[in-house]
Formats: C-alpha cells, sequence, structure tokens
C-alpha cells in the first residue's frame, strides 16, 4: 500500500508489519524519514515536519539523510550516482514529478545542464516486508553529448540511529561458498563486491544488520539488503560520522563505468532489495524466502525433481550405452529427472576441446540425443542436459571460426582458465549464434531441463572496435538474460539450473529467471551443512540443489560419510543423486531407494514450507525444520566425537504451542511449544549420524 501526504511530497509504503516513509523538500532533496515498524500516514507526515537536525562544522546537512545522494553539492559520503560529461561532472538536480502505479512509486528529477533524467523506483507488496528499489537514469536531451555514466547505484539504505550495528554477511571461495560470518560494523566504509564478470564464490550479494549485536535467530531487529545482479558488483555499508548507516549498492566494481549514454538512450539499474524484520535472523530469512517463492523465482510453487546427475560416473567418458544403463538404476531408485553432464557435445573428450560446439558428438550420439532422451522418457523420468554457452575452447570449430567473438584486448595474451575463454555476450551476434545452437537442440530433443554453467571469471574483458568497451560489464550480463528469457518464452516447459563452478553465479537477478541453483561443487555432507546454512540466510530451500555423491569423497577431502548422513544433507534442499550408481553394491542401492521415497513424501515440507534453523551445524550437533501446514520435518545430524554426553535438546519452532503433534517415526506425542524428547535425540549413532523426524498434527 502506497499513501501519499496532504502536500504531495511525503509518501508512505506500507507492506505486511512494517513501513517505509520518505518526503521531498522545498529545496527538491529527497530525504529518507522512517524504515521499521508499521506506522500511519499522520506519523510519517509528523517526521517530515520535525526540525532539520544542527549542522556540525565541515559536515553536510544532506549526509547520512539522503534517498539517494549523487555526486555534486555539499555531499561528501560515496555517490550512489555518479555522471560526466567532457566538460561537466556531477550532477544537480531538479524535482519533475511523482506516480504511483499500484504497488509502485516513482518519483522523477532532471538535471537540466547534463540532460540527465533519474527515476527513483519504489515497491512495496501488501504480502511482504520486502522493499524492492531500483533506478532508471537517461539521457533526455534531443541532442548534446554523451553522458558517461561511472556508477549508478540501484539504491540506497539509510538505518535508523543506534549506538552501534554488527553486520552479517556470506564470505568464501570455491568448493566454500556461503560462510556466515558476524562482525561489529565500525566507522568508515565496509566492501563487498565481485570484480569477476559474475556473482562470484567469494560473497554473496546480501548483507544484514542488527543493532548494537543483540538479534539472535528468532527475535530482535534485523535489516537486510539483497542485490539482483549476476554480473561484477558492490554493496558499500557506510558508517558516517554521526553514527547513521547508510547501505549503497549496484551493478559494477568501483566507479569503473557502465554505460555511455546518447541522446535517447537511459540504463536502468538491477534491483536492490531490502527487509525489515523484529523476528530475528530466522524470521527474516523466511520473509525473504516467502517473497522470492511468490514474487522472483519461476513457478515456484511447484515441487522441484528428484535427478541423477551422470559426471562422477562418466566424466569425459560418456556413450549411450553407459549412459543408458545409469539411467535405469536411477530408475529404479525413484529418480525422476536424468541429467547427461559435460562431453555429450562436440568432439569434447576432455576439458580443453569443443566447449562452443553445440551439437551431439557424432561418434558418441550418431543419431543425436534424441533416441537416449526417448529410453529416459520410457523408463519415466524427465531428461536434462549439461551446457556452458558463454566459454569456448581454442581447439572448437566455434573459435576457429570466430576468434573475433572472445572477451579480449588487442595486443595481449589471452588469459585462459582451465583451458577456456569467455564469449563476449553484449554482441549481438554471439547471442544470435547461442540462441540457433540451444534453440535447434531444445526444438530437435525432447529435453525437460537445462543446466547452465560459467566455469571461469573475466579476466579479459575488452571489446576490440568498440567505442566504449567498459559497457561489457553491465552488456554481457544483460544479453545473458535476454538470451535466457528468449529460452524459456520459446520453451516453456523447460526448466534451468543455475551453476558456476558451484555457487558462482547465485542472486536475485538469475533466480528471477532460472528454476534452481547449483549450491556448491563440494558435496561432503559436514561441510555441506555449513555451506546450506549460510544459503538459507537469503534463499530458500526449494531453490537449492544438493546431492548425493560418493564415499569417500575424494575430491575434497577424503572423509567417509554414511549414506544417511549424506541423504540427510541433500534432502536440505532439492536433492539429487551424483555418484557412480555402476559401483553402488545392492544394500546401498536399496537404502537409497529407501531415502528417495522419503524425500517425496517429506519434499513438500521442505520446498514449499517455512524454515527454522534450530542449530548451527558448528556446534556440532546441527537440526533444521520445515513447517507447512499441519506437518513439520526435522532433518538432525550429530558429530558425536563432540560429546561426551548426551547433546543438548533441541526446542521445536514454528508449531500451534496449544496443539499436539504425533512424531510417525517414533509414536512420541509432542506439544507444539516443548523439547524434543529423550528418545529421538539418542536416536542419533555413531560418530557421524543424521536422522528424519515427520511430525503431524493430532
Amino acid at each position: 500500500m502506497i499513501e501519499t501526504g496532504d502536500t504531495g511530497r511525503t509518501w508512505l509504503l506500507s507492506g505486511a508489519s512494517s513501513s517505509y516513509a520518505l518526503r521531498l523538500t522545498e529545496r527538491d532533496e529527497l530525504l529518507h524519514l522512517h524504515w521499521g515498524p508499521r506506522i500511519p500516514l499522520a506519523s510519517a507526515e509528523a517526521l517530515a515536519a520535525a526540525p532539520e537536525p544542527p549542522v556540525r562544522g565541515f559536515e553536510s546537512p544532506l549526509d547520512g539523510r539522503e534517498e539517494y545522494p549523487v555526486e555534486g553539492g555539499p555531499r561528501f559520503v560515496r555517490p550512489a550516482l555518479s555522471v560526466r560529461t567532457p566538460e561537466v561532472r556531477g550532477t544537480e538536480w531538479v524535482f519533475a514529478d511523482a506516480a504511483v502505479d499500484g504497488d509502485e512509486l516513482r518519483v522523477g528529477f532532471t538535471d537540466p545542464v547534463h540532460r540527465l533524467a533519474l527515476t527513483l523506483h519504489y515497491r512495496m507488496r501488501d504480502d511482504s516486508d520486502v522493499i524492492e528499489r531500483w533506478a532508471t537514469v537517461a539521457h533526455a536531451g534531443p541532442d548534446g553529448p554523451p553522458l558517461e555514466l561511472l556508477r549508478a547505484d540501484a539504491a540506497v539504505w539509510t538505518l535508523p540511529a543506534r549506538d552501534g550495528w554488527r553486520m552479517s554477511r556470506l564470505h568464501g571461495r570455491w568448493a566454500a561458498e556461503s560462510r556466515l560470518v558476524r562482525t561489529e560494523l565500525t566507522y568508515g566504509e565496509s566492501v563487498v563486491s565481485s570484480r569477476r564478470g559474475h556473482t562470484g564464490h567469494q560473497h554473496l550479494r546480501w548483507v544484514a544488520l542488527d543493532a548494537d549485536g543483540v538479534a539472535t535467530e528468532e527475535s530482535g531487529e534485523v535489516y537486510g539488503c539483497a542485490l539482483g545482479w549476476s554480473g561484477s558488483w558492490r554493496i558499500g555499508v557506510q558508517q558516517l560520522p554521526d553514527g547513521i548507516v547508510q547501505i549503497a549498492g549496484g551493478a559494477g566494481h568501483d566507479d569503473s563505468g557502465l554505460q555511455l549514454l546518447a541522446p535517447g538512450e537511459s540504463y536502468v539499474t538491477p534491483g536492490f532489495a531490502g527487509l525489515w524484520s523484529d523476528a530475528g535472523f530466522g524470521g527474516a530469512s523466511r520473509a525473504w524466502h516467502a517473497w522470492q517463492l511468490a514474487h522472483v523465482v519461476p513457478d515456484a510453487r511447484k515441487v522441484r525433481p528428484v535427478l541423477y546427475n551422470s559426471w562422477e560416473a562418466a566424466g569425459f567418458d560418456v556413450t549411450r550405452e553407459q549412459q543408458r544403463v545409469l539411467a535405469g538404476r536411477a530408475a529404479a531408485l525413484g529418480v525422476e529427472l536424468f541429467v547427461v553432464d559435460d562431453a555429450w557435445f562436440g568432439r569434447r573428450t576432455s576439458d580443453r576441446v569443443g566447449l562452443g560446439d553445440w551439437t551431439p558428438n557424432p561418434d558418441r550420439f550418431p543419431d543425436g540425443l534424441k533416441p537416449l532422451a526417448d529410453e529416459v522418457h520410457a523408463l519415466g523420468m524427465q531428461f536434462g542436459i549439461w551446457v556452458e554457452p558463454e566459454m569456448v575452447n581454442a581447439d572448437s570449430d566455434l573459435y576457429r571460426a570466430h576468434p573475433d567473438w572472445l572477451q579480449n584486448f588487442p595486443g595481449r595474451a589471452r588469459t585462459e582458465f582451465r583451458h577456456q575463454l569467455v564469449l563476449n555476450l553484449a554482441r549481438s551476434d554471439v547471442r544470435e549464434y547461442l540462441w540457433e545452437q540451444l534453440d535447434a537442440l531444445l526444438s530437435d530433443t525432447p529435453i525437460d531441463y537445462v543446466k547452465w554453467d560459467f566455469s571461469r571469471s573475466f579476466t579479459d574483458a575488452g571489446w576490440p572496435g568498440e567505442d566504449y568497451p567498459r559497457k561489457l560489464w553491465v552488456e554481457h550480463v544483460d544479453g545473458l538474460y535476454a538470451l535466457i528469457d528468449r529460452l524459456r518464452a520459446a520453451h516453456p516447459s523447460v526448466a534451468f539450473e543455475s551453476c558456476s563452478g558451484g555457487g558462482g553465479r547465485i542472486d536475485l537477478g538469475i533466480l528471477s529467471r532460472t528454476d534452481q541453483v547449483w549450491t556448491s561443487d563440494n558435496t561432503d555432507p559436514l561441510d555441506r551443512f555449513a555451506i546450506q546454512e549460510g544459503f538459507s540466510q537469503i534463499h530458500p530451500a526449494r531453490v537449492m540443489a544438493a546431492w548425493v555423491t560418493d564415499s569417500p569423497n575424494v575430491q575434497f577431502n577424503d572423509r567417509a560419510s554414511s549414506l544417511r548422513l549424506r541423504f540427510v544433507s541433500a534432502m536440505a534442499g532439492v536433492l539429487g543423486v551424483g555418484g557412480d550408481l555402476a559401483a553402488w553394491s545392492e544394500a546401498e542401492l536399496a537404502e537409497a531407494r529407501k531415502w528417495v521415497d522419503l524425500y517425496k513424501e517429506i519434499r513438500p515440507v521442505v520446498q514449499l514450507g517455512a524454515q527454522y534453523r534450530l542449530r548451527s551445524p558448528r556446534g556440532g550437533l546441527g537440526a533444521v525444520q520445515y513447517v507447512r501446514g499441519e506437518e513439520s520435518v526435522v532433518l538432525m545430524w550429530l558429530d558425536r566425537q563432540r560429546y561426551e554426553e548426551r547433546p543438548p535438546a533441541l526446542r521445536l519452532r514454528g508449531l500451534d504451542p496449544s496443539a499436539t503433534y504425533v512424531c510417525r517415526d517414533t509414536g512420541e506425542v509432542h506439544h507444539g511449544s516443548v523439547l524434543l524428547h529423550q528418545g529421538l535425540r539418542t536416536g542419533l549413532r555413531g560418530d557421524l549420524d543424521a536422522r528424519v523426524l515427520r511430525l503431524r498434527r493430532a
């Protein structure tokens, strides 16, 4: 709901339990008023009428108060907008207009010197406390010099004055993504970013702040922000001298340059969403999850199938007969989606050859992929493939025909990672080639699922012959989005998964056009518990792909783990199996079938329910609970070597405290607010063990 004050210069956006207020002064300064608990319009107008704070020497009256600080004038904070022409740098704006269109507020400004038009967008839906913000920057003149857009953040968020703040963020690296860390916020600026051309494994683009570091998992005020962009990015959290905190975020690293706007051209920033919650970190997470399932993820209310991926079983030695055998074993487990990973295309016999040639290998699949897809469908499963369209090997037909299609700098050596080079998707001819290749593949073969990988970062982001080559950083991602959107429109029944060597491309931007994401290449269950805990701070289980693979985990740590532990870990999200089924014993296959059956039973609760992190896995005992309607599922795991005695009890969450619930696995009866009983906790046996508990309201 959006309300406008009597003067037409105060606006109040209200959601399920919170409000956001802003006002425009007579000097055309757009100031922040309130972000927090829900308030009436009268309170917002009272805040607007309050006296302005005193100004101290060497300080700006605008810093820490503006909705969108720009470069120029009496401002010393980092600007959200930086524009220049050959003669003038900076912005001096004049209010143009404001409009309310349903749940969206638009506030427009102009700069007559630059002939710049700026529109700030705000959206808050009635069913959520998430505020969506973005900006549109346009060259509004009929003529004149181009405007160089050095930086245009999506939004700047202002937090209320508090004695201190604690900042939470998710850091990591390949195979160790999404590690949660909380630190005291100090004066100055703290920056998380990626200069890699994609989201990156190093930071998930989310931050959360709680006042004085007192919020817990289920209580206390938490402010969070998440950026929806799949390229290079920057989020800066700045604590000013007076204690005010502002959070700015947008596309691009530093002031690297986004676009060169000619008259009539515009740039639309990605979205930068914000959320206030008074229900602690867990309450904030559930609010983020609900918003994404309702408004971001395509077809989010459809549960995702159990998949099998043949990579670990086949590697680059793919044959049709081998895949047929694996498909038969997968179907016997109850798998619903069979995926052929790398090496089905071109002359792909190693990671040195074939990327870019997206037609079936004529030696391995002389009749194409359709016969295998038909056999998989006859087994009652869907059929999927792996692709990496943005990459190319030097040893490929595509590279030999179009070496000019690569990102590169003239006169510089081209950097290879994993023997790969990066195509320039900012070029329309590159996008058209990929469209033709992938559309033909999806049209000729009954494919139900595409795993879209991106296994290296930008290093040579040049564009020879282009007048403003720096725009590649933005337009490559725009080209990626356009290509996926076009493929989805032409093939609406095909699901897409985002992958980037694991969790290197996970953000709200890619999630708005894919059905799930690959969380990490690391499938070791104990490592995954920590990765998945961090992931759940912002994203729901419905999009979190997780696999059961072979033990010991020879790729990462040689750690052995039971099939039970591996399944319980993977059942916390979208379950997949990635081990070499041809090497599994009959006993292992029989046990796996029982776990798959159990997962299908609890899947609607896990994927679509509200998630409660009962206990962090970092303490040796971890538990996560899911609640949907009258049903609840608890996944528990234990490193018993850390406990000399019984581990501590766990309190159930999200249930009706006045009701009783029956555990279908033990027959025990629980009240909605009591601790799990002793018998359930002693069900965790061995050094490393896990358990699934199903509860239903009596």
